[in-house]
């Protein structure tokens, strides 16, 4: 029985657009990971970075941040709470719901965010350079055009 299935598993695997997204993404995660951390913001690359990128200017209820990240509520409330410890964010009076909180980042997460921002356009402008800027922009929209054809599915 087994050297049935030995015998029906020689094929190798294919090389395939999965393959390449997941190389690329993972090697620009290191880069980025490693650029924010020297940066001082090693913990950006953890879960609470997830939350600081869904924060905008004017910031977001706590209970929207649980379903923009798919994780529950007690998540985001730890991962906000170590946040809030550490000065990246503040919780203010949600005022269409005075139960709820609008998480908000201080100054310190802003800069953080900026420091971020910083870095992932330093990394895309040695991308653009190494193939050039015609094809960087024509990668890009290919990239959202396969995004919105497979959300359609």
């Amino acid at each position: 029985m087994v050297k049935q299935l030995d015998e029906k598993a020689t094929s190798d695997l294919i090389d395939h657009v999965g393959w390449r997204l997941w190389r690329l993404s993972r090697q620009w995660k290191d880069e980025f990971e490693a650029a924010m951390t020297a940066a001082g913001h090693g913990w950006m690359t953890q879960a609470q970075g997830a939350v600081v990128g869904q924060l905008r200017a004017d910031g977001v209820p706590q209970a929207e941040l649980a379903q923009k990240l798919g994780v529950s509520k007690q998540a985001v409330q730890q991962f906000v709470d170590a946040l809030e410890a550490d000065g990246f964010v503040v919780r203010a009076v949600d005022p269409a719901d005075k139960r709820g909180r609008i998480v908000q980042l201080t100054a310190k997460g802003a800069q953080a965010l900026d420091d971020g921002n910083r870095i992932k356009r330093a990394i895309e402008a040695r991308y653009r350079e190494a193939v050039g800027e015609a094809r960087f922009d024509s990668f890009m929209a290919v990239l959202d055009e396969l995004f919105e054809d497979s959300s359609s599915l």
